[in-house]
Parts: C-alpha cells; sequence; structure tokens
C-alpha cells in the first residue's frame, strides 16, 4: 500500500508535518482500511514530545481509527470489504501467554504492540498510528462498529470509552452504587456516561466552579468541587468507587477519604509517580483498596462499543482538519476542548 498520507514527528520539537511512507503488504490475516476518522488522545502528545523518553523518530500518532475495509487476507473470515471497523491502542501481542487466551491482551506477559511506536512482531519495523490514510491491522485486533454509532463520535471510544468502561466493568458497578469521577476531561465524561448507564448514582469531582453546569449537563447527580473543604468533609466515606481519570500528580488522600469501608479507587490517568506521598492508613485502616486499569481486551473494546450503540452514547468531540494538528495539540496542553478532538481524515486525504 504504497504512499500512504501522514502527520508525522520527526523530533521532539518538531510538532506534527506531512510525511509518506508505504504501508506494508497483507499478510494472511490481515485487514486493510481506509481510515475516515482518527482520535487525539494526550498519550499522542506524550509520544510526539517524548514525554516518557521512549519514542522512536519518526513516530506517527493515533489509536482511535475508524474507516472502512478495502481488501483482508485469504485467512480474514470476519470481515469484508466495506465493513465500518475500528483499531484501538493495539495492533497485536503475543496471542499465547494467560492474559491473551483470556482476552484481556492489553495485559499480554510479553507486552502488546502498539498501534505506533511499537515493534512489529514479525518484521521489526515500527508500527505508524492513524494520523494517516490507511492502515494494516491483524484480524483480531480489528472491531466493528455499530452501524448506529456515528463513526466520528465512536473513534474515542477506542481509547477514552474503554479505558473508563472496562474498570466499572470488572468491578462490577451496577445500580445501588455510588460512583466519583475524579476530573471532567476526555475520559471523565466517559466515565459519567458510563457509570449512569451501568445504574450508578454518579459525582463528579472537579477543581473548577465553572464545570458545574457542564457536569450536569454530562449526567452527574452531583458535583463536588474537590478544592472546597467543607464539601469534601460532607462526602467523606460515602462512595463504593472513585474513578481517578487526572493524567498529572495530584494529592490522593482527600479522595481515599471519600470512599467507605472496602472502597476501591481507581486510578486511569496517572503515569507518574504518585506525589506527594499516600498516607497508608487510609488504606488500612478501611481496607480500601488503589488500583490501576488499562484499556481493555479485545472481547471488550467489542462490547463496549455495542454497549455504546445500545445505549446511545457517544463521546462529545470537536472535528478537526489535519493540518491544525499543532494548534489542535496547544489547546489539549490548555485543557481547551470539550472533550476529544477528532481528525477528519477527508482533510488529509485532499491536501
Amino acid at each position: 500500500m504504497a504512499n500512504t498520507k501522514a502527520y508525522a514527528a520527526t523530533s521532539p520539537s518538531s510538532g506534527l508535518g506531512p510525511y509518506a511512507f508505504d504501508r506494508r503488504e497483507l499478510r494472511a490475516d490481515d485487514v486493510a482500511i481506509d481510515i475516515d476518522y482518527c482520535g487525539v488522545c494526550h498519550t499522542d502528545i506524550h509520544f510526539v514530545e517524548n514525554d516518557w523518553g521512549v519514542t522512536e523518530y519518526p513516530v506517527v500518532p493515533g489509536h482511535e481509527i475508524v474507516g472502512r475495509v478495502t481488501a483482508v487476507g485469504p485467512e480474514v473470515k470476519d470481515y469484508k470489504v466495506g465493513d465500518l471497523v475500528g483499531v484501538g491502542c493495539m495492533v497485536d501481542s503475543c496471542r499465547t501467554c494467560s492474559a491473551c487466551e483470556a482476552g484481556l491482551e492489553q495485559y499480554c506477559l510479553e507486552g502488546m504492540t502498539g498501534t505506533y511506536n511499537g515493534e512489529d512482531r514479525h518484521d521489526g519495523s515500527i508500527t505508524f498510528g492513524g494520523y494517516s490514510t490507511s492502515v494494516v491491522v491483524s484480524d483480531r485486533f480489528v472491531v466493528r462498529i455499530p452501524e448506529n454509532l456515528d463513526p466520528a463520535t465512536a473513534a474515542p471510544i477506542l481509547c477514552a470509552g474503554i479505558t473508563t468502561y472496562s474498570p466499572l466493568r470488572h468491578y462490577g458497578v451496577s445500580k445501588g452504587h455510588k460512583v466519583g469521577v475524579i476530573g471532567m476531561g476526555g475520559l471523565g465524561h466517559m466515565g459519567v456516561k458510563f457509570a449512569k448507564a451501568l445504574g450508578a448514582e454518579v459525582t463528579i469531582f472537579t477543581r473548577s466552579e465553572s464545570k458545574v453546569a457542564e457536569a450536569k449537563k454530562q449526567g452527574a447527580d452531583h458535583v463536588v468541587i474537590s478544592t472546597d473543604e467543607k464539601q469534601m468533609e460532607a462526602v467523606a466515606e460515602s462512595f463504593d468507587f472513585m474513578l481517578d481519570t487526572v493524567p498529572v500528580q495530584h494529592d490522593l488522600n482527600p479522595y481515599l477519604n471519600c470512599l467507605k469501608f472496602d472502597g476501591t479507587h481507581i486510578l486511569v490517568g496517572l503515569l507518574e509517580p504518585i506525589e506527594p506521598a499516600l498516607q497508608a492508613g487510609q488504606l488500612v485502616f478501611k481496607r480500601r483498596v488503589l488500583a490501576g486499569s488499562l484499556i481493555g481486551g479485545m472481547p471488550e473494546t467489542q462490547e463496549v462499543l455495542n454497549f455504546c450503540a445500545e445505549h446511545g452514547i457517544t463521546c462529545d468531540i470537536e472535528m478537526l482538519d489535519m493540518k491544525n494538528i499543532n494548534e489542535a495539540y496547544e489547546r489539549m496542553k490548555r485543557g481547551d476542548v470539550k472533550y476529544r478532538f477528532v481528525i477528519d481524515m477527508n482533510t488529509l486525504k485532499e491536501s
């Protein structure tokens, strides 16, 4: 698949610009996809700017991909040309370890292969992501987009959606539970929608008074201003679960105090050391759990898409012209997007 148009970064300070490369020829189990939409995740910024020190340049980001099948390998049975499909955060795994056999490929004991900046297990090449006109992926790592989901708003479900859905399902959130959602960004607003659809009573924790009305609009039953000590005291020991979507260092201790005994605080945004230090007594004396969760396996990714179709859940998005991606990154750093940018790939194809 020659002459694939893309946007890539070539160094930590280069920003993103036009780039061309060749996608591989189809292997027996591959699906070729013409990309229509690609969501923009904050992880993309981390890789473009090498914040984690692991980026291989050039890097073509994008792991919230929706498009149409254009060709399939001879062993592919579940997809055909014209199908509306998606590709999320991973494109391969070892497929044989206990995690992979359980459909939890994100926890592959040998490490999953990322949709971009990963090492192809067959030829050792570095994977390029969805800021491009096409992609080639093994059928195991392709999901079907339900026809009654808008494809543009479905794209972020493949990362922001599954990241919040998976822990809520894993821990059995259901009717009668009280769930606190910390943060009101791309992950947080999806967490509210999922927790509500699962039957929980949902409270948004935000630092900003200006977000109260928006939180209610998203479906939250209550809003707590986390910088207000009286409001925090009023909800002490109230929650079964706290879904923590904040991606930067923040004090977990006030939120742990909001959990009932046997409550669970779930990290889905923070990948850095916890700072300030955790007061272990908050866990020990109430048998509370501090947990983490990473996206979802392929069966659960299909499940969340079907769940969204059934419950009419979409991600709130702002459509983006590919040429404006660097400006979009700066806006994301400022928190100036409600709540996910999605690139219209026609703007790249026609450029």
